[in-house]
C-alpha cells in the first residue's frame, strides 16, 4: 500500500479545488477515495473582508459532512487553521475586493491540507489566486 506525504495531500486539496463542476469534483472524490485519500470541496464567493469567517465555517462544515473529519475539536481546528493560513497567503491580493471560487480540503491519515483557489477582483478583471494550508492530527 502506498503512504502518501504532506506534499501529496497538498496536490490533492489543489486538485479537487481546482475542479471545474460538482460532476468532475464526485469524480476525483472517487479516485481519491480508492487510494485511500478523504476529500471536501466547497464553493464560495463574496467580499473578502467581511467573508473570512464563513469560508473556515464552511471549509470545516463541508469537511465533517464529507467525512473528511470528525466532530473532535482536535480535527476541526486543524481544518480551521489551514483553511486561515490559505486565506493568509492570498490577504494581500483580495483585501477590499471580491472574490469567488473554491475550498478544496483532502485528508490522508494524520495530514489534512486545505486549498483556497479564488478569483480575485470586480466584474471580469479578476486576479487569480491559490493558498494553501496544512495542518498535521
Amino acid at each position: 500500500m502506498t503512504e502518501y506525504g504532506s506534499k501529496d495531500i497538498a496536490s490533492a486539496a489543489i486538485r479537487i479545488a481546482l475542479t471545474n463542476d460538482r460532476i468532475s469534483e464526485k469524480k476525483l472524490q472517487t479516485e481519491f477515495n480508492q487510494i485511500g485519500i478523504q476529500s471536501a470541496a466547497v464553493d464560495y464567493g463574496g467580499e473578502f473582508i467581511t467573508s473570512v469567517m464563513k469560508i473556515v465555517e464552511r471549509a470545516v462544515v463541508s469537511s465533517k459532512r464529507e467525512g473528511v473529519i470528525s466532530e473532535s475539536h482536535a480535527e476541526q481546528g486543524a481544518v480551521a487553521g489551514a483553511t486561515r493560513e490559505a486565506i493568509s497567503q492570498i490577504m494581500p491580493k483580495a483585501i477590499g475586493l471580491n472574490v469567488g471560487g473554491k475550498i478544496g480540503i483532502a485528508r490522508y491519515k494524520d495530514h489534512i491540507s486545505v486549498a483556497v483557489f479564488f478569483g480575485i477582483g470586480l466584474l471580469n478583471l479578476n486576479e487569480v489566486s491559490i493558498g494553501l494550508g496544512h495542518r498535521v492530527v
